[in-house]
C-alpha cells in the first residue's frame, strides 16, 4: 500500500501592492515652503534690518571680544556646575542625613530664587562683605583678603552662573544615577570595589546616556543666560557689546541680528558636540536595532527578490517534524 501523497498546493499569486498615499504630507510641505519663502522675503527686503550694517559689525572687535567672553563664561560655569551637580547628587543619595539635608537646602535656595537676583547679589558681594577672612570662629584670624580684589566682575559672574546651574544639573545627574540598576552596585561590591570606584567606573559611565541630552540642553540655555550678567555688572559679553554699538549708532535692529547670528552659530556647534557625545555614550542602546547597510532593492529588484524568496520556499529540503500525536512526519521538499 503506497503512502498517501500530500495534496498539491497552488503557487502563490503575485501580490499587487498599492502604495499608501499621504496627501497631508504634501499639503503641509507646501504650507511650510510658502511660509519660509514669505519669511525670507521679509528678511531680505525690509530696510529696517539694514544688512550692510550687519555685515559691517559682524566681525567688529567689540563683538568678537563679546563672543570670547560669552564662550568663556558658558564653558567655565558649566564645568564648575557639573562638579557641583555630581557632589550634590551623591549627597542627596547619601545615608548621612546631614549631607542629604545640606544638598536639599542648597537646591531649594538656588532653584527658588531668580538667577538675575543671585547675580545682582554677587555683584554686591564686595559691599556686603568688604573683607573676608579664614580663621577660628570667634577666635583669631589666620588669613584675610579684600573682597573686591578677588571677586572681580568676571569672577562674580562665573561663580553666580555656576552655583545656580549646579542646582538644576544636580537633579539631572541624580536621575541619571538612579537609572542604573542597583544590581550593578551589588555586583561591584561583590568584586571588592570601593564606593568611589563603583561611582567612577561603573555607575557614571552608564548614567551618562541619560545625563548627556538634558545637560546639553542646559549648556545651550546657559549660553543665553550669560546675557544676564549685566546684573553683576559685567559689560563684556556678546549681548551687551551689540546693544552698546546699537545704542551708539541708533541702529539697534541690525546689531540684534548680529547677536542672533553669533548665538545661532555657537548653539549649532554645541548641538553637533552634543550629538557625538550622545552617540558615544549610547553605544549598545540603539532603540531600533542595527540597520542594514548598503543599497536596498527597489522597483524591479524588489520583485525579483520576492520571487526568489517564493522559489526558495517551494524547494525547501525535507524536514523531520514531530506532530501533536508524537508521530514523525516529513514536510517540505519540492512542491
Amino acid at each position: 500500500m503506497s503512502p498517501q501523497q500530500p495534496p498539491a498546493t497552488r503557487a502563490p499569486e503575485r501580490i499587487h501592492a498599492v502604495p499608501v498615499r499621504y496627501p497631508g504630507r504634501w499639503v503641509s510641505a507646501v504650507v511650510v515652503l510658502v511660509l519660509t519663502a514669505m519669511a525670507a522675503h521679509a528678511l531680505v527686503t525690509n530696510e529696517i534690518f539694514d544688512w550692510p550694517t550687519v555685515w559691517k559689525y559682524l566681525a567688529a572687535k567689540p563683538v568678537l571680544r563679546g563672543v570670547g567672553w560669552t564662550l568663556l563664561l558658558t564653558v567655565g560655569s558649566m564645568v564648575i556646575a557639573v562638579v557641583i551637580a555630581v557632589l550634590l547628587a551623591v549627597m542627596r543619595d547619601s545615608p548621612n542625613p546631614v549631607m542629604k539635608w545640606v544638598a536639599w537646602g542648597y537646591i531649594w535656595v538656588f532653584r527658588g530664587t531668580p538667577i538675575y537676583t543671585q547675580l545682582a547679589l554677587w555683584g554686591f558681594i564686595a559691599v556686603i562683605f568688604p573683607k573676608l577672612s579664614l580663621g577660628v570662629p570667634f577666635g583669631p584670624q589666620l588669613w584675610s583678603f579684600t573682597t573686591k580684589d578677588v571677586f572681580t566682575a568676571a569672577v562674580a559672574a562665573l561663580i553666580g552662573l555656576a552655583l545656580n546651574e549646579g542646582a538644576y544639573l544636580s537633579e539631572i545627574v541624580r536621575a541619571g544615577l538612579e537609572s542604573v540598576d542597583h544590581g550593578q552596585h551589588e555586583a561591584a561590591r561583590a568584586l571588592g570595589m570601593k564606593e568611589g570606584q563603583i561611582l567612577r567606573r561603573i555607575v557614571l559611565p552608564q548614567a551618562m546616556r541619560v545625563i548627556v541630552p538634558p545637560t546639553g540642553n542646559e549648556t545651550i540655555s546657559m549660553l543665553k543666560t550669560t546675557s544676564l550678567v549685566i546684573a553683576v555688572p559685567f559689560t563684556f559679553e556678546l549681548n551687551f557689546a551689540t546693544n552698546a554699538i546699537g545704542n551708539r549708532t541708533f541702529q539697534p535692529v541690525p546689531l540684534l541680528m548680529v547677536a542672533c547670528f553669533w548665538y545661532l552659530l555657537i548653539t549649532s556647534v554645541f548641538m553637533v558636540g552634543q550629538h557625538y557625545l550622545e552617540k558615544y555614550y549610547g553605544r549598545g542602546f540603539e532603540p531600533h536595532g542595527p540597520q542594514p547597510h548598503g543599497p536596498q532593492p527597489t522597483g524591479h529588484g524588489r520583485r525579483a527578490s520576492r520571487q526568489a524568496a517564493i522559489n526558495a520556499a517551494r524547494t525547501t529540503p525535507d524536514v523531520e517534524v514531530i506532530d501533536d500525536m508524537g508521530h514523525m512526519t516529513s514536510r517540505g521538499g519540492d512542491r
